[in-house]
């Protein structure tokens, strides 16, 4: 049995070595994401996607002034493909399933520049079965775009160092302007960059690994003034970004934590959503960075200087998201990767597909939510299921709490082609240019005449009325009684009628 599989491994290892080293990575990325890809309804990042990509440019101009400043450029993004291809849970998904697969692709073409042909595509293919790459590559959201930019930032840089000329240093410009743009955090990334210039100014003709022709010292000097030129544009482009951002952080960001020691160790399964996994692919990276030696430097500082800067920051501002740190996952990919090169290939398939294998349980997981933890889910579609079930002409619906990350609101009007009138609004989140709409200081008067409401509330409970706090609660509980109460995982739809004596 064992000479079976071994010969079955030797076999896959032929026709593998046959094709272009990015497209089975990139082949197994595509069928691995798009499983199951509409199965996780949207969760609550992925409502505030829809809802800023379904406005005007104006619109979307007004909600970066006010609170998303560093996520408008992805927004407007998104605005042009849903304005081509809907607003449908798969469409909104279908931009970060092409960005990791070509993430893939662009994986081991860099694995076979800076290690071999081997470690480029055992690096893109164990890339191919992290349940993180699942996970960012069925999400409308930009973490998916930025990584796929930080590969090709990286790969164009290091074709630049080692043929350097203006259009090389032009497409490397280009590639960072556009991480900056879509995921500022990603920026990171550009210390590691610095470090590789100086290193090759420092070095000469062999810069941590990147092979290059011998060159007078005066070509060695362009290189650096020439990476300073090309990072000036993304400076230009996404300094302003970060200011405006800083200056909306407190709204932001006001659920995130100073960082702490223990985010460190957690941040491995935190990347790769799989714990189990995540400490795999530490481990084999750390086999691959002791086997590159210097060659190494390039990707353990794509590693480890953006994960230390963000800490740094984190620890004195609420910074530390382990999800802005998505795109560092490729280049431990490629230092496991170049583990991998180092044993006969039957052994190293063998490994990716234990990868694989001890990442099924977390893959079926979020393709069942997308929120976390898992088994915290939020039914959005259900509960609009159970009020377009009973709707009738002239009812109304309140949302409590309304000024929540888990946009009740948004989750229940994307299921609902014809919700019912949002009775308590006075001016919705499109007009206000937030992700929020403002509703009546005063809620008993903006109920008058009202026969029938629908609550929606969040979590689960046997009396949804006393769960509504302030004055809204209380206009409700003055004047309603609850006819029927229905419970869906996440939320609590109750229909309240309109007190006889009202």
């Amino acid at each position: 049995m064992g000479q079976l599989s071994e010969r079955s491994a030797g076999a896959a290892w032929e026709h593998l070595r046959r094709l272009p080293v990015w497209l089975p990575p990139a082949l197994v990325t595509l069928a691995v994401t798009v499983t199951g890809l509409g199965s996780a309804q949207l969760w609550r990042d992925e409502l505030a996607t829809w809802s800023a990509a379904t406005r005007s440019p104006g619109d979307l101009a007004r909600l970066a002034g006010t609170i998303d400043a560093a996520t408008g450029p992805y927004y407007l993004l998104m605005h042009l493909w849903t304005g081509v291809f809907g607003d449908s849970t798969i469409a909104l998904r279908v931009p970060a399933v092409l960005a990791m697969t070509v993430a893939a692709g662009l994986l081991a073409v860099l694995g076979a520049r800076l290690v071999d042909r081997r470690g480029g595509l055992f690096a893109g293919l164990l890339f191919a079965v992290l349940p993180g790459t699942s996970r960012y590559g069925q999400e409308a959201r930009p973490y998916a775009l930025a990584t796929m930019l930080a590969v090709l930032a990286t790969l164009l840089l290091v074709s630049a160092l080692r043929r350097p000329s203006w259009a090389r240093w032009a497409g490397y410009a280009a590639a960072v302007a556009v991480l900056g743009l879509i995921h500022l955090i990603a920026l990171t990334l550009l210390a590691a960059h610095a470090l590789v210039v100086l290193v090759a100014w420092w070095r000469g003709p062999t810069p941590a690994g990147i092979a290059t022709p011998a060159q007078p010292d005066a070509t060695r000097d362009r290189r650096v003034w020439r990476w300073l030129v090309a990072v000036l544009p993304v400076a230009l482009l996404a300094g302003p970004l970060l200011v405006k951002a800083r200056t909306q952080q407190s709204r932001q960001l006001n659920w995130v934590h100073l960082a702490r020691l223990d985010d460190l160790t957690a941040l491995p399964g935190g990347v790769a959503q799989s714990s189990v996994v995540g400490g795999l692919l530490l481990g084999v990276a750390a086999l691959g960075a002791a086997r590159l030696g210097r060659r190494a430097l390039l990707p353990v500082s794509a590693v480890l200087l953006p994960v230390l800067l963000l800490f740094a920051a984190g620890a004195v501002v609420p910074l530390w998201v382990p999800r802005y740190l998505v795109f560092v996952v490729p280049f431990a990919c490629l230092l496991a990767g170049a583990a991998l090169a180092a044993v006969a290939a039957p052994a190293a398939l063998v490994v990716v597909v234990l990868a694989g294998l001890l990442g099924l349980p977390d893959q079926a997981a979020l393709r069942r939510t997308h929120e976390w933890p898992r088994s915290a889910p939020v039914d959005y579609a259900g509960a609009a299921r159970v009020i377009a079930d009973g709707q009738r002409p002239g009812d109304a619906v309140v949302y409590s709490p309304r000024h929540s990350w888990l946009f009740l609101d948004l989750g229940i009007e994307y299921h609902l082609s014809d919700p019912p009138r949002d009775v308590l609004v006075t001016e919705d989140e499109v007009r206000r240019g937030d992700l929020w709409a403002a509703e009546c200081p005063q809620p008993a008067p903006c109920l008058a005449g009202t026969t029938r409401v629908w609550l929606v509330v969040s979590g689960r409970h046997a009396e949804p009325l006393a769960a509504v706090p302030d004055a809204k609660g209380d206009a409700l509980r003055r004047d309603f009684t609850v006819a029927q109460v229905w419970q869906r995982p996440g939320l609590t739809v109750a229909l309240l009628t309109s007190r006889p004596d009202r």
